[in-house]
């Protein structure tokens, strides 16, 4: 039980069931239990008080004192962080598959251990999405592979058989909906995008050394550019009126025209709460999106709609039967107001957001003041001390959504702006 810097000379020494502590780094040492193998371990308290033994490795190679010294400076560098060295190696040792490791992933996900960019755990949505890649993709094709053996050429592969459509399919849930499973070249790019962040977490937990996401070229992100034109705008104002008059449910209207008034992501909107909209001050604090808190100026014509829905409960757009928000947007969308309207093929919810920025920018709006209105990523109002939009938002977010109101022909703007058509 001696205390002295560990090195070759007492290595040597050590006898039989002896351990000897190193006087640099705490809870460092070396021991011998039986035979002539000697191993580098470290003794430390997890965050919450609970004693740990890691077992750094063998010495011989690779491990020399020196090495095993500053494997324990790093170790004891992740305990500080509130990490726990051997419950992951543990973790490590369970999860002899993707598949397994992709259960991990998502477990620590959902206990809010995986921190995005921003810092912060991970959005409920985002979780939804990355299983269902997940499940449809990674599972099926590279879950039972070992994780430490998956190789760069297994990851290409991957890539190129979703791409080609391999893992597309429609399958019924318990509750007899179908989900569909598509294939494709941005399905492939965004699912190998997670793997690597997957990988990576097998990287920090020590399950493999190296990530083999890395390097490999992907697709072209595939970004939808669509906008909409002056003809399609007006399709637009025709199939949302039309929705009214056949009795569609009033939510997913008020929905659809709040999204085209506000530009807003589709996933912002629908989830909107009664308790983060201020009417009076013309303005919504979203509390968590993409780009983290952010409030968001409200047009005139953004704050009718709101003024029109009844206060049934917590959600602004509630959902048709049952309590939550509105769900099944994107059907309602490609089953009611498409064909109303006869919108072409292409325009979905996502185009309403880059339109309304395509459209602010034709009235001559800079870009941080558009980022500001539709919350990009660096540019939204995000100080949690400013509580309200200010006034040169507020004319802006009037401006955009007059404009857009009157090219559904809902209301007439004094000041048009001439936009291009299709083609």
């Amino acid at each position: 039980m001696a205390e002295k810097r560990i090195g070759l000379k007492e290595i040597r020494k050590l006898g039989e069931d002896e351990l000897i502590w190193d006087a640099a780094v705490p809870g460092f040492a070396a021991r011998r239990q039986r035979g002539t193998a000697i191993a580098y371990v470290l003794k430390y308290r997890t965050a919450e008080g609970r004693q740990r033994w890691y077992t750094i490795g063998r010495h011989g190679a690779p491990w020399t004192p020196e090495m095993a010294r500053e494997e324990a400076r790093r170790l004891l560098g992740d305990v500080v962080r509130k990490l726990d060295p051997a419950a992951d190696k543990r973790a490590a040792r369970k999860a002899a598959t993707v598949s397994e490791l992709c259960d991990l992933y998502l477990a620590d996900a959902e206990a809010g251990r995986l921190l995005t960019r921003r810092k912060t755990s991970k959005a409920a949505s985002t979780i939804a999405t990355d299983r269902g890649r997940i499940e449809g993709h990674i599972k099926p094709l590279l879950g039972r592979l070992a994780v430490a053996a998956v190789t760069r050429e297994d990851v290409d592969g991957f890539m190129h058989e979703v791409a080609a459509g391999k893992t597309a399919r429609k399958s019924k849930t318990k509750k007899r909906k179908v989900t569909s499973v598509r294939g494709g070249k941005g399905a492939a790019t965004r699912t190998v995008g997670l793997l690597g962040a997957i990988f990576s977490y097998a990287v920090r937990h020590r399950m493999r050394s190296d990530n083999p996401v890395r390097g490999v070229e992907r697709f072209a992100d595939g970004r939808r550019e669509r906008r909409l034109w002056e003809n399609e705008y007006n399709a637009l104002g025709q199939a949302l009126r039309g929705a009214t008059a056949t009795g569609a449910w009033p939510a997913a209207v008020a929905a659809s025209r709040f999204l085209a008034l506000t530009g807003w992501r589709s996933g912002e909107a629908l989830s909107l709460r009664w308790d983060e909209v201020d009417l009076s001050r013309r303005a919504a604090t979203l509390v968590q999106t993409k780009t983290g808190r952010s409030v968001r100026p409200l047009s005139r014509a953004a704050c009718d709609v709101l003024s029109s829905l009844p206060r049934s409960g917590e959600f602004v757009f509630p959902a048709e039967r049952g309590g939550g928000h509105l769900r099944g947007f994107p059907q309602f969308w490609a089953r009611t107001l498409a064909p109303l309207g006869k919108l072409p093929q292409g325009v979905t919810p996502h185009t309403l957001r880059h339109s309304y920025a395509s459209l602010a920018s034709d009235l001559g709006f800079s870009e941080p003041t558009i980022a500001a209105l539709i919350g990009h990523k660096g540019r939204s109002i995000t100080s949690r001390y400013v509580h309200s939009a200010d006034t040169v938002l507020l004319a802006a977010a009037d401006a955009v959504a007059d404009k857009t109101a009157a090219l559904m022909g809902e209301k007439k703007s004094s000041a048009v702006v001439e936009l291009l058509r299709a083609g």
